[in-house]
């Protein structure tokens, strides 16, 4: 099979047929060629088999890109097995190979749509079982994707079809995560633990953020409280004990810095010697000149530069850090990972902006010329609004006339076909490109894109079955479109395995097997000409 050091058809019948004459008659009623079959279509026995095989795919890319800038991945967040499993099916069929496809776990979506507590907010008060759950879901349907499609073409080669090279070429399903392990979960110990489990299920790359576990925020709200270096490299230090001790020699470790937008530290370390990380951590925390009078009963003080100095803390604890520092710590955050056991950088910005992206990044590549990054094409910017802000901010640097935009109603739908509107629609587009040759974005992703797809589809849809259109609002909104974009699920049975428990009925059972497939199986209304389809595309793409 494509890209996999895994048994083939042909090895895996000779091993059948070797054990068959190992254990004699009674395994007669054994065919070595179906048992061939399903090995086949189930290349991967275990998560560790996974985790190892696609740790070795993300490390060949991130090499690769290091050479060529263009040859950045992507991927996209996915809530459930079966949307995953629909996406990788679509990559398949639209783009022809996997290769630099991944998909993302967003701890988001882990607790608004897979909590036992209900909806939550990305606040690290899901259960983290919930996260390596979701990981083992989704392999699961990756696998059996690769089982339906793989059934088929045996179908196909039973009936006649020359569809071997198919079969010993055969591109997996199964891609790379990119897991979301939020904080940690606790302290290193925990972040250990919950880190095997990920691994176990499948995880060939973890990314941690530097908050605080008990008091962790989504990246895009208010409040975030980081912790000091040390702590952090605690937990970099745990991942890849869970990585080593599993076998996972390639795990990669995606470490990402909330310092641009978090101003608040739950901790002040203790610095052992002059310029430690701990001292330079301590160097950011906005403090007050003070005597030794004015200090109150309890008051925590520092020496800095020979002065006592008292660090700004607020009613809850916290302490604050100076303003206008934040750039500052998330080069400290990412060069201090670098140089600790990651792999991979995440940065956390407020707005999509490739220069400002670019300015963080060079100052890393000073110190760490390889330092690469993971970003978040993020549903929480308004990416309509922030490109027609640069835009309209570069029109007039450039001294173009910008008297017909208003500046505050730029999303106005007035625009839409507008010079600016075009012009930040075009940067939009070549975003990821953009992003990947000046501000070193190995990988882009959307977070939550099929959290927002359902939400869109299911208004769509009801607007019109519950009002005038009924019924033919779903006809023609999904199923006409299904059946003429060639969406394998408009065949739910077979997506489902109907099919490929009928193959393997008759593989158990013979011909006494009880099948679901036959004449009076309604799925056969869905048999479309392929010659017909193929004709109607090609015309399609001329017009």
């Amino acid at each position: 099979m494509k890209n996999l050091a895994q048994t083939n058809y042909s090895s895996a019948l000779q091993t059948v047929r070797n054990l068959k004459e190992k254990y004699g008659t009674s395994w007669n009623s054994i065919s070595p060629e179906n048992a061939a079959r399903m090995l086949t279509q189930n290349q991967f026995k275990t998560g560790i088999d996974i985790a190892k095989y696609t740790a070795a795919i993300m490390r060949k890319d991130m090499a690769e890109y290091d050479a060529d800038s263009s040859k950045y991945t992507q991927s996209l967040g996915c809530w459930h097995g079966f949307v995953a499993q629909q996406k990788m099916i679509a990559v398949k069929k639209h783009h022809k190979t996997t290769a630099k496809k991944y998909l993302y776990l967003s701890g988001w979506m882990v607790a608004a749509l897979r909590s036992e507590f209900g909806p939550l907010p990305d606040q690290s008060m899901h259960e983290k079982t919930a996260v390596p759950a979701l990981i083992k879901e989704i392999y699961d349907f990756l696998r059996q994707a690769d089982a339906i499609e793989l059934n088929d073409l045996f179908k196909r080669l039973e009936n006649g079809e020359d569809v071997q090279d198919q079969i010993d070429n055969y591109e997996t399903h199964i891609v790379p995560i990119i897991a979301d392990i939020d904080a940690g979960f606790g302290n290193e110990e925990a972040t250990y633990l919950l880190s095997k489990k990920m691994i176990e299920a499948g995880a060939c790359a973890i990314q941690i953020e530097n908050q605080v576990s008990d008091a962790k925020q989504c990246g895009h709200q208010d409040g975030k409280v980081t912790v000091p270096h040390e702590d952090y490299i605690a937990k970099l230090n745990a991942i890849r004990y869970a990585f080593l001790e599993l076998g996972v020699e390639d795990g990669v470790i995606v470490a990402r810095t909330d310092s641009e937008g978090a101003g608040l530290t739950q901790k002040l370390p203790v610095s052992q010697e002059p310029g430690d990380l701990a001292s330079q951590y301590l160097a950011f925390v906005e403090a007050e000149e003070i005597t030794i009078g004015q200090a109150k009963e309890d008051d925590v003080l520092l020496k800095r530069d020979g002065k006592l100095v008292r660090p700004v803390r607020l009613a809850n604890g916290l302490y604050k850090f100076k303003n206008g520092s934040n750039i500052d710590r998330v080069v400290l955050d990412c060069i201090t990972s670098l140089q600790n056991g990651a792999d991979l950088l995440w940065i956390e910005t407020p707005t999509p902006n490739v220069k400002q992206i670019a300015h963080m990044v060079n100052r890393i590549k000073k110190v760490a010329p390889n330092a690469k990054l993971v970003y978040n094409n993020s549903p929480s910017f308004n990416w309509t609004l922030n490109f027609r802000n640069q835009v309209y901010d570069e029109m007039l640097e450039q001294g173009k006339d910008v008297s017909n935009y208003d500046k505050n109603n730029l999303m106005d739908v007035k625009y839409d076909n507008s010079e600016l509107c075009i012009l930040a629609d075009e940067k939009i587009r070549t975003f990821q490109t953009d992003g990947a040759r000046d501000a070193g974005i190995f990988h882009h992703l959307i977070t939550l894109p099929t959290y927002h797809t359902t939400a869109l589809d299911m208004n769509n849809l009801t607007e019109g079955y519950f009002g005038d259109k009924g019924m033919l609002a779903y006809v023609q909104g999904v199923q006409r479109q299904e059946i003429r974009k060639g969406v394998a699920c408009v065949k739910h049975q077979r997506m489902a395995g109907s099919d490929l428990g009928d193959a393997h009925k008759t593989f158990f059972a013979g011909d006494k097997a009880l099948k679901a497939g036959g004449e009076k199986n309604t799925s056969n209304q869905f048999e479309i000409n392929t010659e017909t389809t193929k004709v109607k595309e090609t015309l399609s793409v001329v017009a």
